[in-house]
């Protein structure tokens, strides 16, 4: 990492956005019994798709947590902004653009 004050700045961004994927987490019911659906509801099939729906982003936003939550660790390594496939360091702007990137824009294009 560039200098202490980046790292803080990252650190804080990615805090922010670990602790905002919790909650959109939280609303769709993640982590609780289950998402609430009227079971008096005339079209189940309406139902069945809105849950559908709602397991698959909150799969994605789960993925995203991870991602980010392994970013956070390295970080916390000093490993941060080094390419896991290659070993080299990831371009600043990709880290700009997606700061839990864990490839170099080369290794992230063959996967």
């Amino acid at each position: 990492m560039a200098s202490d004050a980046a790292s803080l700045d990252v650190r804080a961004q990615l805090e922010e956005e670990r602790d905002s994927l919790r909650g959109q987490l939280a609303e769709l019911g993640v982590g609780t019994v289950g998402v609430d659906y009227d079971s008096n509801f005339a079209d189940s099939s309406q139902v069945t798709a809105e849950r559908g729906e709602a397991e698959a982003l909150s799969a994605q936003l789960r993925e995203t947590l991870d991602d980010v939550e392994h970013a956070l660790n390295k970080l916390d390594e000093g490993a941060y902004g080094t390419c896991e496939e290659c070993g080299k360091q990831i371009n600043p702007a990709r880290l700009e653009a997606k700061p839990a990137a864990r490839y170099c824009i080369d290794c992230a294009s063959k996967r």
